[in-house]
């Protein structure tokens, strides 16, 4: 029987995403604040985002978002202010009192931060320092993989990471399992972090509800043969080489649909939808606030598998064919390398991706979806996510059980 929702009358969590890269840290926030408000009825949640696009999103009742100021990663690896004509120093300094003050005014119960142990520049500690002295508690949150163990080393000894883990957090959830991965595997100094560390599964994502705005959901896709292979590179920004792959292993080919996402260059996306143009089993779109709903729909994904792509890949079974970035973080490709060992997808081999591409997706209506061989429990990361708010706010972890019985 489906979770019934109970009460966590007045209750209050604020959700830190630092955005400076795509749409991963926003998506896998937003869909853990829409877990919480359709379990829990009297729960506020509040989304602090730098992304530039959290706008287009719809979001729940009881869900709302405060918008910092934007920053973008360089391809050196370091940062710029996105749209403001300010030094860097200045931005983070304006991120980081907006962060506070939002969380002074807010008073949360619970503070949970996404992949970044002090935020971006370390803007977030000075509020995890206040609200752990109000006596809220604090949660970091990671994705299954976070980068390769070495590069993750240094990354976090330069950040001063592990003190802020031992000092700064009542808990760390790890959004896997710890038999796929285990991201802080190979660290040292991490005395006192494992007892803290739950790894809740993979979060599963719902079937998309149909309201009055889903209706132009695929609109502009008249003739477009089904079953499609959708295609999305994520947030589009690295994902140029991927596409162009994936438009030339397509060529006369299966029927196929593009989302190119909001961040990627205007040359090449002119230049794509150029190439489609002479391709009448490819439609492009630039992006689409509902691709979940596409993804529902379509008979298989071609993706890069970032995290919340994965997950959706589980959540909805499609079969799957991955492409993975290799730089600037190993990320996509660990997690992809992994899901072919166990079978969750396919991949094309890496000294030959476009011809390896163009047959995996000719074999692609054949593939067995991940369910057939998807372990007991790996996507239950929702329901140990909302049981952990419970636990931690004090309440009745046991009524909660019973009302999810």
């Amino acid at each position: 029987m489906p979770a019934r929702p109970t009460r966590l009358d007045n209750a209050r969590v604020l959700i830190y995403s630092h955005d400076t890269f795509g749409l991963g840290h926003l998506r896998r926030c937003r869909a853990i604040a829409h877990e919480l408000v359709g379990r829990f009825k009297g729960i506020s949640v509040l989304i602090l985002s730098g992304s530039p696009v959290i706008a287009s999103f719809e979001f729940r009742a009881r869900v709302d978002f405060v918008r910092i100021p934007g920053v973008i990663k360089l391809k050196d690896g370091s940062y710029t202010s996105l749209a403001l004509h300010i030094d860097l120093e200045q931005t983070l300094a304006m991120r980081e009192a907006v962060i506070f003050e939002t969380a002074q005014a807010f008073q949360p119960d619970l503070f949970l931060v996404d992949k970044e142990p002090l935020g971006l520049g370390g803007e977030v500690g000075r509020t995890l320092r206040m609200l752990r002295a109000r006596g809220a508690r604090t949660v970091l949150g990671l994705r299954d993989i976070l980068d390769a163990p070495e590069a993750l080393r240094e990354e976090w000894a330069r950040k001063g990471a592990l003190p802020a883990l031992r000092d700064l957090y009542d808990e760390i959830w790890v959004y896997g399992t710890e038999a796929f991965y285990h991201p802080l595997r190979g660290l040292d100094g991490l005395d006192g972090v494992a007892r803290k560390t739950v790894f809740t599964g993979y979060l599963r994502r719902p079937p998309l509800e149909d309201t009055a705005s889903s209706r132009g959901d695929f609109a502009g896709l008249d003739g477009l043969a089904r079953p499609y292979l959708l295609v999305t590179p994520g947030g589009g920004k690295d994902g140029v080489e991927m596409v162009a792959s994936a438009l030339g292993a397509l060529k006369g080919g299966a029927s196929a649909l593009v989302v190119l996402g909001p961040f990627m260059d205007e040359a090449p996306r002119n230049e794509f939808k150029r190439i489609a143009e002479n391709m009448p089993n490819i439609r492009v779109l630039d992006s689409h606030a509902r691709i979940e709903k596409l993804m529902e729909n379509a008979g298989g994904l071609l993706t890069m598998g970032g995290y919340n792509t994965f997950c959706e890949i589980l959540s909805f079974n499609k079969p799957a064919i991955v492409t993975p970035r290799r730089a600037p973080r190993a990320e996509q490709l660990i997690r992809a390398r992994r899901a072919a060992e166990w079978g969750l997808v396919t991949m094309p081999p890496e000294d030959d991706e476009e011809a390896g591409l163009r047959k995996l997706i000719e074999k692609l209506p054949a593939q067995s979806p991940p369910g057939e061989n998807l372990p007991e429990g790996m996507l239950h990361g929702m329901d140990a996510v909302c049981a952990r708010v419970v636990a931690l706010m004090g309440a009745d972890a046991r009524a909660y059980e019973v009302a999810r019985a």
